[in-house]
């Protein structure tokens, strides 16, 4: 018997609803890469403060019962009450595409654009409990699954500032709530080496108290040449130096690349901090300008003798080791994961 579609059979999802009942839509999937997602959309709000030139000090900790805390000394997320009716705090948390990201004069640059990042973190928690501190007082909410379950209250006065999120990963929607050491301390890493001047703290309150990685810092004044010194740390390189290019404008670019005796190619490319692992229009460009100038290369050296000598792209990228990186105030993403470039006039620029 057929069903009758009508009116009534349209659903309108409120709130926060629809991401519970569609992660993958908004993180990817729920399986660990998901679980991980969730950590990288909070500290992508930290890494943000940290463009904008307010935070210098990132504390990443999964404690003894698998909860993750991002702490920053940031400005804070504003505490004053939002013209929606509720604090800012409870608007950045539970509202989708609600945010500072969609204001020019708040962030230039950020990764976070879409304004669906911590509020899905919170959406897909069982719980999530977060301090502020800011303009010389203390404050915290909690919420369960996406809701708020307590007011924001201020806890008392501080000298500090800054923002500290704590959320276990929801049992009801994920495969598995055991988050990975190695994958969370790769990701930190890359995003230190990308950010020299930021100070990162990674802990795992899981390990033994005398195990040697329970608690990492990471800070690379080197930038992306330590960058591509650490990626060919095991390799035998061609050139002693990683050959770095730089440029601010119209866009700011930052290459670092590096020859070994390899036979592989590595090519690491990033926007506003985000590992786009699909590559993307900056990406490409790289790829094409590089070709392109080592071809002009062998034939000035050749003095034109063979005309006809056409080296691959394949060929010129052989034995690169490469971190391609740009800043963009508009970046232009494939899907909220953000894994590939689509801003078509980044190729040209890069």
């Amino acid at each position: 018997m057929t069903q009758e579609y009508s009116a009534s059979s349209i659903k309108i999802l409120e709130g926060l609803e629809a991401v519970r009942k569609r992660p993958a839509m908004y993180i990817g999937s729920t399986d660990v890469r998901g679980l991980h997602h969730l950590v990288w959309e909070v500290i992508d709000n930290s890494v943000d403060e940290a463009l904008a030139g307010h935070c210098s000090l990132i504390q990443v900790t999964v404690t003894s019962e698998n909860r993750i805390r991002v702490q920053d000394n940031g400005r804070g997320i504003p505490c004053d009450m939002h013209e929606s009716g509720v604090s800012g705090v409870e608007v950045v948390m539970t509202k989708l595409h609600a945010g500072g990201k969609f204001d020019d004069n708040t962030y230039k640059v950020s990764a976070g654009l879409h304004g669906v990042g911590v509020s899905c973190v919170n959406a897909l928690s069982s719980e999530l409990v977060v301090h502020v501190a800011r303009n010389g007082k203390l404050h915290r909410q909690r919420f369960v699954r996406g809701e708020a379950a307590s007011p924001l209250e201020i806890l008392g006065d501080t000298t500090e500032r800054g923002t500290m999120v704590e959320f276990q990963p929801d049992g009801e929607i994920f495969e598995t709530l055991v988050f990975e050491r190695h994958t969370l301390a790769s990701r930190l890493r890359d995003l230190a080496f990308l950010n020299p001047e930021l100070n990162i703290l990674f802990t795992d309150e899981r390990l033994p108290e005398d195990d040697p990685l329970r608690q990492e810092k990471f800070h690379f004044p080197g930038g992306l040449e330590a960058y591509v010194e650490f990626l060919d740390r095991k390799r035998t390189c061609i050139h002693p130096k990683p050959i770095r290019i730089s440029s601010e404008s119209p866009i700011p670019v930052d290459i670092a690349m590096q020859y070994n005796d390899s036979y592989n190619e590595v090519v690491y490319s990033f926007v506003n901090n985000v590992h786009t692992t699909d590559g993307g229009t900056h990406e490409t460009g790289f790829k094409a300008a590089l070709t392109r100038v080592v071809n002009q290369y062998a034939q000035t050296k050749l003095g034109g003798k063979l005309k006809d000598l056409s080296i691959e792209g394949d060929d010129a990228r052989e034995g690169l080791t490469a971190v391609v990186s740009v800043k963009l105030a508009e970046p232009q993403f494939e899907g909220q994961t953000k894994h590939k470039l689509g801003n078509s006039e980044v190729k040209s620029q890069v």
